[in-house]
């Protein structure tokens, strides 16, 4: 609970944080439940040659200690989720990759060298990418779904309304795609973290969110649309209304300046109006 915080706003906060936790792992449970009953149609998970870079085009990996783990992993980075594995383990290889930003792929490998590495022998390092991958990408989304609640307060003033759209940001059906190894939950964490911090008014962390999602997916370019905005508003507001409270502060002074003059120049009539020298 931060300073800033109602008690609806915290106990909001935390139904949020149940329901987006909720709905990962009723999202990784469908995943599995229908891995297991349906043959996939993408079949690339098997397509795995060695990196360019390996001097041996022969050399198999070392065996793992729980082989049926490693495979499911596997065979479950399928579609974009081989490139980001791939860009991970062997880096940019290939003309088609580069249409993969480095962030999602530079994460995983920081994981799979850091708090994962004691699961290569068990596992493998493939296996270990994809599930660095998984654990990265369902974190981001929890989080992101976090940063929603807290933009929608203050944009919608409403708390009731901002927990309905977290909500069904965290059960909408397009969510599937936050659960797997996509460069979207990146991209939403940084994209929706920078607005918060931007209409927080802490300018240095939004504009830090705001560039990395840019490293996330190429159109994360256009949140440099937000930050623009606000220096233009900032423009505005130093220009025309500071300038025109400037011009009323020196229309007040020459008021006050003049102000005992006119009353002078009018107690001398007055007087002179009613003087007998001077006549009725």
């Amino acid at each position: 609970m931060t300073s800033d915080e109602t008690p609806i706003q915290t106990h909001h906060s935390r139904t949020v944080l149940r329901s987006a936790i909720a709905s990962r792992l009723l999202l990784i449970n469908l995943f599995i439940l229908w891995r297991s009953l349906l043959t996939p149609y993408d079949t690339s998970a098997s397509i795995n040659p060695n990196c360019l870079s390996t001097n041996s085009t022969n050399s198999s990996p070392p065996p793992v200690a729980f082989p049926r783990i490693s495979s499911a992993i596997e065979n479950s980075i399928v579609w974009d989720s081989v490139y980001f594995v791939r860009i991970a383990q062997c880096g940019y290889e290939y003309e088609q990759s580069y249409a993969f930003l480095p962030l999602l792929p530079l994460c995983i490998s920081l994981l799979s060298r850091t708090v994962f590495v004691p699961l290569v022998p068990l596992i493998g390092q493939r296996a270990v990418l994809g599930l660095s991958g998984y654990v990265l990408n369902n974190i981001a989304f929890v989080f992101a779904a976090l940063y929603l609640y807290r933009l929608s307060i203050i944009i919608l003033k409403d708390p009731e309304a901002a927990l309905r759209a977290s909500i069904l940001f965290c059960f909408n059906p397009a969510s599937i795609f936050y659960s797997s190894i996509y460069s979207e939950n990146l991209y939403a964490l940084l994209s929706i973290g920078g607005l918060y911090h931007l209409m927080s008014g802490t300018c240095n962390f939004a504009t830090l969110w705001l560039a990395l999602s840019g490293s996330a997916r190429s159109n994360g370019v256009l949140n440099a649309g937000y930050i623009c905005f606000q220096t233009m508003h900032q423009a505005y507001d130093a220009f025309f209304v500071r300038k025109h409270a400037y011009v009323s502060f020196l229309a007040d002074n020459l008021y006050m300046d003049l102000a005992p003059q006119s009353h002078f120049t009018s107690s001398i009539l007055v007087l002179g109006y009613h003087s007998p020298a001077l006549g009725p």
